[in-house]
């Protein structure tokens, strides 16, 4: 099982740690941020794999924001797969 720390930006949110095995999430928590929103977030994306939930949060917006939390989600996730080559 690996672990990443990913640094947002352009969100409430300012860090999502995540507990990755092979491409399979364990295991999400994002510090800051609405916090039922990222429970809620956390608990349907766990079981998944990574490339799903890329595929599915990439480009999500907020308002007016240019991201979102599930896009920094999405790039998160992108940078912990590519970490693990």
């Amino acid at each position: 099982m690996n672990t990443y720390t990913y640094k947002t930006a352009g969100t409430c949110s300012s860090q999502i740690n995540i507990e990755l095995d092979g491409s399979i999430i364990k295991n999400i928590s994002f510090i800051g941020g609405c916090n039922g929103n990222l429970q809620g977030i956390s608990s349907i994306t766990r079981g998944m794999d990574a490339n799903d939930v890329i595929a599915r949060f990439d480009g999500i917006k907020c308002g007016p924001r240019t991201t979102s939390c599930p896009d920094q989600l999405s790039r998160a996730l992108k940078a912990a797969l590519s970490a693990k080559h």
